[in-house]
């Protein structure tokens, strides 16, 4: 492995705009797995990273997301009941 390759990979950051809002690393390969979870506070950032073992993040609840190409905006799901 040449640590380059992993120092150039493309970052992102996530602000949650609410309590819990949870981030799922998945791998690359034939058979996509969970290899990373984090739970957010409210105001909390996380710095993430592509790299050759993650080729996706999935993001649940309300929240920013930051990369080179803009800012999206995750709402969240509506409370049920």
């Amino acid at each position: 492995m040449d640590i380059k390759d992993e120092v150039v990979a493309e970052y992102i950051v996530i602000k949650a705009l609410e309590r819990g809002v949870t981030i799922i690393g998945l791998t690359r390969g034939e058979m996509t797995k969970i290899h990373h979870t984090e739970k957010l506070d409210k105001g909390e950032l996380m710095v993430a990273q592509f790299t050759r073992h993650t080729s996706a993040i999935k993001i649940r609840g309300k929240a920013e997301v930051f990369t080179k190409y803009g800012k999206v905006e995750l709402e969240g799901q509506e409370a049920k009941g």
